[in-house]
């Protein structure tokens, strides 16, 4: 049976709603188009919607506006069939239909992250216990205790202990081999770094040794404590090393690809912190980059740090980017079109409307309220008496005379206004009301922070103050 999906609209959507939909030409369903008597789209309520579908016209389903709010378990059961939030942006139709971005499950991945906590000897346990639970929510499968020269790490045992009786799986850090057997005795699972010439801890220790050249480039020395660990079925982990820009970076590269070749089916790591630590851009596509090289060539460990402040969400981003690249590998794909969240300054379709679709639709507006939308032409701020278009809100306010004895509404005005030039001068979606989209960039204890936005929009002045105040339009 093929679906007949029933979209919900209102005056002023429904023309570009036809648009859109006409555009999508699905083959796998049929729709309807129904103007349930409301002029704003965002003003729908369920209890409206069962109030006023008398006819469902043979639908299978019923799709509404994103900000439609109300109960739809309820009203679901209410009409006799699904009763479905739909995107915020009814552009955004393609995608919620399989018309441009992949929907896909992100939750596969097959590198295991190693987070370094970089100054471990000089901070005490609880400080180490506390940032490696931030590492494990961004998605850090291995807290790493980075051990640093000529300072002594009398709590080397303890940390290591407290984070396994914490759950957590650990690494030790060092040059010194001294410090690589504490480690290793007190139960690190991982060791970093061991080559040819230190070879015999890893005979002392169960932990699994990561091996390194006995100097920069010396991939014979690596080679050879490969195969000396290999023939003793011992299993490891080999690091060839990044090196940073204009100090052999390229090379580097060319060493991870000649260490897979010879050894197919080696547990490879890479060190990512030279080129984000050591390069002064943003690390979303830094970090994206190497994890595209890694996944060609199947390095499944990865150690990073966050050292500098321009790297503080390394984490994060390369767990988002380690997901991308399984599903993108796995579909045989260009990592296009999975997810949006390393796309930090700028977005793939930043301006959904032109401007004279704004202005179609701004011509129609017969209420009070302000409607904030961004084109590539600028800000465009409109109701029924006024249309102002500029990029800078400094000028645009003047222009809005209603709002000069309102200082609410003016507060409110100035945020929106300030995240629309933002979005319009760096090229990002822009949806009035809602925070500006930035990615794995905003950690999540500052995500959702809200005020009571309600409090200095004006009564009737805006979408959502109108709500509240006639929830049963």
């Amino acid at each position: 049976m093929t679906d007949h999906i029933l979209l919900l609209t209102g005056k002023l959507a429904e023309k570009s709603l036809r648009r859109v939909m006409e555009s999508i030409a699905a083959r796998e369903f049929t729709y309807e188009i129904a103007n349930i008597g409301v002029s704003v789209a965002a003003l729908m309520t369920t209890d409206m919607i069962v109030r006023r579908l008398t006819d469902t016209r043979g639908a299978t389903r019923i799709l509404v506006p994103g900000l439609c709010s109300g109960d739809f378990e309820s009203a679901s059961e209410r009409l006799g069939m699904p009763l479905e939030r739909g995107p915020i942006d009814l552009k955004d139709l393609p995608a919620y239909f399989g018309r441009g971005a992949r929907r896909r499950d992100l939750s596969q991945y097959d590198m295991q992250i190693f987070a370094e906590i970089t100054d471990a000897p000089r901070i005490g346990v609880e400080e180490i216990l506390a940032r490696a639970a931030g590492h494990r929510r961004d998605g850090a499968d291995v807290i790493d205790l980075g051990c640093l020269p000529s300072t002594p790490f009398p709590h080397l045992e303890e940390a290591v202990q407290a984070l396994i009786a914490a759950g957590y799986t650990v690494s030790v850090d060092s040059i010194e081999p001294e410090e690589l057997r504490r480690g290793g005795r007190a139960g690190a699972h991982y060791l970093l770094s061991l080559k040819e010439s230190t070879l015999a801890i890893a005979e002392e220790v169960a932990a699994t040794p990561i091996l390194i050249p006995e100097s920069a480039g010396d991939m014979e020395s690596l080679h050879r404590a490969m195969d000396r660990l290999a023939a003793r079925g011992r299993r490891f982990i080999a690091d060839s090393i990044l090196d940073p820009i204009h100090f052999g970076f390229t090379e580097s590269i060319v060493r991870y690809h000649a260490l897979r070749q010879r050894y197919p089916q080696a547990g490879i790591m890479m060190g990512v912190g030279n080129l984000t630590e050591l390069t002064e851009a943003d690390t979303t596509g830094l970090n994206m980059l190497l994890l595209g090289v890694m996944s060609e060539l199947r390095i499944t460990h990865l150690l990073t740090t966050q050292v500098s402040p321009h790297a503080a969400a390394c984490v994060r981003e390369i767990d988002r980017a380690r997901r991308i690249m399984h599903a993108a590998r796995e579909d045989n794909s260009l990592p296009k079109g999975y997810d949006s969240g390393l796309i930090i300054g700028h977005e793939r379709k930043p301006f959904p409307y032109t401007a004279e679709e704004i202005r179609e639709m701004a011509a129609m507006v017969r209420d009070p309220s302000y409607r904030v939308q961004v084109s590539a032409e600028g800000i465009h701020v409109y109701n029924r008496e006024e249309r102002v278009l500029g990029g800078d809100p400094f000028k645009i306010f003047p222009e809005l005379g209603l709002l000069q004895n309102d200082a609410p509404h003016a507060f409110y005005m100035g945020v929106e206004l300030a995240r629309a030039q933002i979005a319009w001068q760096l090229g990002k979606r822009y949806v009035q009301d809602e925070e500006l989209n930035w990615g794995v960039a905003v950690p999540p204890e500052r995500q959702g922070e809200k005020g009571d936005v309600h409090a200095y929009k004006g009564e009737g002045s805006t979408l959502q103050a109108r709500r509240r105040k006639e929830p049963n339009q």
